[in-house]
């Protein structure tokens, strides 16, 4: 299934898209992607849905993102050895693990803020997933269980107040709109190869980062067991996975998002995005 939240921004409705590329509500069933429609058995009842007898939305309609504000919105740092590589820095022997506020996610075609002193704004593909069954000291081997879905999302950093500026690097990720994310969850059974998933970005229609998930440094189950080392992983959980190469920070010269830039992530079977930066009306 590919399941979505359509709608204006604080007013988003749950729902899924049909085989024709429609999209069914799904609010006469669920009021929202929460813990429990995102268990195995919350799935197992919307999968069994007839997408057919479900309302239609108009299809010009906003979508948000696909989950609503998560408990934790946890990224993985230089986790792709060809990003590491292009950054100039080591190969982590440990997962570099950041939070981003669950205050920054957006939808997948949202705008994106140029934050007052700014001026490292970049953008990072990054493959994520979805927490559907909590726990803690969860073993690699019973890693996927624990997964409800995979989603896109772009990883907006600014490196002067990520690098610059001391403390956490989550000063550099969490600004408002820095976390789109969408257009769809899509349930495990529809991603045959999270192993070795492609991804891409351009900016300005430029090809900027083509990869696959086939070089990241820790895979997803060593990825899940070291988190739930540490804290509890819950329902609804979002966690990014890092990004191939290709980032402005890596590109000789650099190069960064300035407003009127756009932006576009796509990625086969988890879809598309496409934002525009502009400046914060605040700055």
């Amino acid at each position: 299934m590919k399941l979505l939240r359509h709608g204006n921004i604080g007013a988003e409705k749950p729902g899924l898209l049909d085989q024709n590329g429609a999209i069914r509500d799904l609010s006469e069933h669920i009021a929202d992607f929460d813990a429990q429609a995102l268990s195995p058995a919350g799935l197992a009842r919307l999968s069994a849905l007839d997408p057919a007898s479900l309302p239609l939305v108009p299809g010009n309609v906003r979508l948000g993102a696909p989950i609503p504000r998560p408990g934790k919105f946890i990224g993985i740092g230089l986790n792709y050895a060809d990003h590491a590589e292009e950054a100039g820095l080591p190969i982590p022997e440990q997962p570099i693990v950041f939070y981003k506020a669950s205050s920054c996610i957006s939808g997948p075609n949202d705008d994106i803020l140029h934050p007052r002193g700014s001026d490292r704004l970049d953008y990072e593909v990054e493959f994520a997933f979805v927490i559907g069954t909590g726990g803690r000291y969860i073993r690699r081997e019973a890693a996927w269980d624990h997964i409800a879905g995979y989603t896109l999302v772009n990883d907006i950093s600014e490196r002067t107040f990520q690098m610059d500026r001391g403390g956490l690097w989550s000063k550099g990720k969490s600004f408002d709109t820095f976390g789109p994310t969408g257009p769809y969850l899509v349930t495990t059974d529809e991603i045959s190869t999270p192993q070795n998933h492609p991804l891409q970005a351009s900016v300005n229609g430029d090809l900027r980062q083509s990869g696959t998930t086939a070089t990241m440094i820790f895979d997803i189950p060593s990825i899940i067991e070291h988190l739930s080392q540490y804290q509890t992983l819950e329902a609804g959980d979002l966690v990014c996975t890092g990004t191939p190469p290709g980032v402005g920070m890596g590109l000789k010269p650099p190069q960064y998002l300035v407003p009127g830039d756009t932006i576009e992530l796509s990625s086969p079977g988890l879809g598309t995005q496409s934002m525009r930066v502009i400046k914060d009306p605040l700055a």
